[in-house]
């Protein structure tokens, strides 16, 4: 397979999972790191006007995964575990997130990710263990269109 049109496949992948029509983000997949942006709204807000941090989660986990997915061809990855640091609060503009993997061997990957408010300071990062599932990415919502 074209490696090129692995990473395109992953984004059309990530289009077409029904909690994105949600957030509505854009995904860049290249090998080992990925880019995801989203706009802001206040649909995305907590009480006190801020994002709440299931956003930043998602983001943060969303970019680490892509980045980690990009070096697995066959199978879709699996997230087991995921620590998120929110470090500032944001409430307007976009956030975009870069995930990037820092240690792969036969049975995982250990991605970083941090994610940028529109002025590109850091307002969270996070890091993650992802492993190899069993689901063929054929078989994956997106993946094959």
């Amino acid at each position: 397979m074209n490696i090129e049109n692995h990473y395109r496949k992953l984004e059309s992948m990530y289009a077409a999972a029904p909690i994105n029509e949600f957030f509505l983000p854009q995904l860049k997949v290249s090998e080992g790191e990925s880019v995801i942006e989203i706009e802001l709204a206040e649909k995305f807000h907590h009480a006190a006007g801020g994002v709440h941090g299931s956003v930043y989660f998602k983001m943060l986990d969303d970019a680490a995964f892509f980045a980690a997915n990009s070096l697995e061809t066959e199978v879709f990855v699996l997230t087991t575990s995921f620590t998120t640091y929110i470090t500032r609060p944001v409430s307007e503009g976009r956030m975009r997130s870069v995930g990037k993997v820092v240690n792969k061997n036969s049975t995982q990957f250990i991605a970083e990710s941090i994610v940028y408010d529109s002025n590109n300071k850091e307002v969270g990062r996070g890091n993650g263990v992802f492993v190899r599932s069993k689901l063929l990415l054929s078989e994956a919502r997106g993946y094959g269109a």
